[in-house]
């Protein structure tokens, strides 16, 4: 099964691989970009290394708002008012799930992202936080 993230953002705010790192690192997280992400060029899986470990990831899609919530009125409401969504999809791994997070909190915390799971009310940022580490704590578990 596979779920996905959306990430609404105005376009003029997707932030280049630089500063979409640094957003993770400030938020002292351990998870490094591929040195090849580049955003908006880039399409289908994207991996990652978290805590030193290549190869957990998702994918990812950048689309216009439109393209992506069509006449669903609440689900348009939820993107309030920003006209790009890049979306994130992932299987059942925990470590994928934690790169979505991640990248989903550093979006949100300095790119004026709103997230939503699968059309979801979006959490506040400091819940989005200790909800990651949970999932990250999660993920270590994980074979």
């Amino acid at each position: 099964m596979s779920n996905t993230q959306y990430a609404f953002i105005d376009k003029s705010r997707v932030p280049d691989r630089a500063a979409l790192q640094a957003s993770i690192d400030a938020l002292g997280f351990d998870l490094k970009l591929h040195p090849d992400f580049t955003p908006f060029s880039d399409s289908g899986f994207s991996p990652f290394v978290l805590n030193g470990e290549v190869g957990p990831g998702f994918e990812i899609f950048y689309q216009p708002t439109d393209d992506v919530v069509g006449g669903d009125k609440a689900f348009r409401a939820l993107a309030a008012g920003r006209d790009h969504c890049i979306s994130m999809s992932w299987r059942g791994s925990m470590k994928d799930l934690a790169c979505v997070m991640i990248v989903s909190c550093a979006l949100t915390k300095d790119f004026g992202a709103i997230v939503s799971y699968e059309g979801d009310d979006p959490e506040p940022l400091d819940e989005m936080l200790e909800g990651t580490k949970e999932i990250i704590r999660d993920a270590a578990d994980e074979a």
